[in-house]
């Protein structure tokens, strides 16, 4: 008995590493996004733009996964000395392909089509500027989607690297029916 508990031992120490499998159907994820809208720009120039988003994502059986998750948008426009703040709140559902990865399956390449729909404020509802002028453009409801490419790594079992590029298409903006996002984030795995 003893000897083919230590053949046993010696088996499984011999064999390698084991890897954590990953893409399970059921398995979900937190993920925590930050990305730079429509440029990227460090300066106090004409224009400052940033979006933050939480999401939950869900995998199936195919290894693909459904998202379901809400953004904060915000891109300030220059007017005189001051900057006015457009700002968009939405919620979004999408489903996102998995087209490629490695062997070791750390990384990940996906492409996702997302339904939104949010609200959009101008000046935060302020329509008289500071020296007099009048904002003509009217907060509105915010409906369409985005597409979106993006890469997981995986740092460890349970934390999951996010790179990605998007663009939202939204009607019933008064500022700008398009933006682009570049972002990185994070997701934790957590079942």
């Amino acid at each position: 008995m003893g000897r083919i508990v230590l053949l046993m031992t010696l088996c499984l120490a011999l064999c390698g590493q084991a890897h954590a499998q990953r893409y399970l159907p059921g398995q979900k994820g937190i993920q925590f996004t930050a990305s730079a809208v429509d440029g990227f720009n460090l300066e106090k120039g004409d224009k400052q733009a940033f979006a933050g988003g939480i999401a939950l994502a869900s995998y199936t059986k195919s290894g693909d996964r459904w998202v379901f998750g809400g953004e904060y948008l915000q891109k300030s426009y220059r007017y005189k000395t001051k900057l006015i703040p457009t700002a968009q709140f939405t919620l979004e559902g999408g489903y996102y392909y998995k087209f490629l990865s490695d062997p070791s399956k750390t990384v990940f390449f996906s492409i996702g089509a997302s339904a939104m729909a949010g609200y959009e404020t101008v000046n935060w509802g302020e329509s008289l500027l500071f020296d007099g002028s009048t904002i003509t453009s009217d907060d509105n409801f915010l409906y369409g989607g985005a597409v979106t490419f993006e890469v997981e790594t995986y740092l460890s079992d349970r934390i999951v690297l996010l790179l990605n590029v998007r663009e939202r298409i939204l009607g019933g903006s008064s500022i700008n029916l398009f933006h682009t996002q570049i972002g990185a984030g994070l997701k934790f795995i957590i079942n």
